[in-house]
């Protein structure tokens, strides 16, 4: 099959690799559809994350089609359309039945494999994925494919960031970073009843889209942020933040607008060896101060549940399409904003 593979930094190869096959009796082969292009895979992409194996199929975000499982594998059968989390799971062991899904201790990543252990991505024509019965859920009539690949991570990872500040109403509520999960975590505050929210970026498209789900929008080189903040909340700081991009530098400016007693909630995948503010200054602000991976198999079960994601037109962010062919290019488009690219996905069959 073809596929999107690592060969270095900031080099993607369009490459023939072995089609994936049952390993497991719990195993699935499903034909992508339609894979994305997340953020964290450019922590790859640009070589921050040390370790992924050369020649490593790209991606974690992906619908598809159900083209042949294992003897167990009950609730899915050949021809059944699907959605799937970035990470797999098991469903039995203690992670994920508190919850906390994205810990599984038999799961894994999609498209990470190190030293040859780990499992393949989705930015190709098949994927195997195991433990399917706990892992995929089915793909409803309700819900359209690009809703679906927006589920298994980045809509899920901003409802997650958003629920984990506890939002109220009457509150002051600020997002940093309006990249594809910062838009998803505006939408979903406000959903969750933020009344007051500011969202802080550089770029002017994504300020407006910001604005367009409900947020005010703040530009740091046009305005003083943190005298907005400030000035909004008579000189308090505002009640939650959540940093979306995982710097140094934004998680600096979150603790200098949090008020003292409130909550920072930060899902940037971040990479560097300390926290860019001091256990001092945390202990001054009386921090509450909320990090981590999402549990995706979890959030968008319950979200499908309470049927959120067919309430909004979270698809809206997807601003480019592709044929995996042209996979090189769309990380390219993606990476440098081009074209003022937010959401970039591939489409495989």
């Amino acid at each position: 099959m073809q596929a999107l593979t690592f060969s270095g930094k900031e080099i993607i190869d369009y490459s023939t690799v072995k089609d994936p096959e049952l390993l497991h009796p719990s195993d699935a082969i499903v034909r992508i559809t339609m894979a994305g292009i997340c953020g964290s895979d450019l922590h790859v992409y640009h070589g921050r994350e040390i370790g992924l194996d050369q020649g490593t199929v790209m991606g974690h975000e992906f619908t598809g089609v159900v083209e042949e499982t294992g003897s167990d594998v009950k609730k899915f059968k050949k021809g059944t359309k699907v959605l799937s989390p970035f990470t797999t799971s098991c469903g039995e062991c203690f992670y994920c039945l508190i919850g906390l899904t994205c810990r599984c201790e038999k799961g894994n990543l999609f498209g990470w494999v190190q030293n040859g252990d780990g499992l393949q991505g989705a930015q190709a024509g098949y994927i195997r994925v195991p433990m399917a019965d706990s892992t995929l859920l089915p793909l409803s009539a309700d819900l359209s494919e690009k809703k679906g690949l927006l589920l298994g991570d980045i809509f899920s990872t901003g409802y997650f960031c958003a629920d984990n500040v506890g939002i109220k109403s009457g509150g002051v509520y600020v997002v940093i970073g309006c990249g594809p999960v910062g838009l998803m975590t505006i939408l979903a505050a406000k959903h969750l009843g933020a009344s007051t929210l500011f969202a802080v970026d550089v770029i002017p498209e994504r300020l407006a889209k910001a604005e367009k789900f409900g947020a005010i929008p703040l530009h740091p080189s046009l305005t003083d942020v943190k005298e907005e903040i400030f000035n909004s909340t008579h000189g308090q700081g505002a009640d939650a933040i959540m940093e979306v991009v995982g710097s140094a530098q934004t998680l600096k400016l979150a603790i200098d607008l949090i008020r003292p007693g409130g909550t920072i909630s930060s899902v940037g995948v971040h990479t560097a060896d300390n926290f860019s503010f001091s256990p001092g200054e945390a202990y001054n602000k009386n921090l509450t101060y909320k990090s981590g991976r999402c549990a995706a198999r979890f959030y968008f079960e319950k979200l499908l549940r309470e049927q959120i994601p067919q309430r909004y037109d979270i698809e809206d962010i997807i601003t480019h399409q592709f044929s995996l062919k042209e996979g090189a290019k769309a990380y390219e488009i993606f990476d440098k904003k081009i074209d003022n690219c937010i959401k970039a996905v591939l489409l495989t069959s």
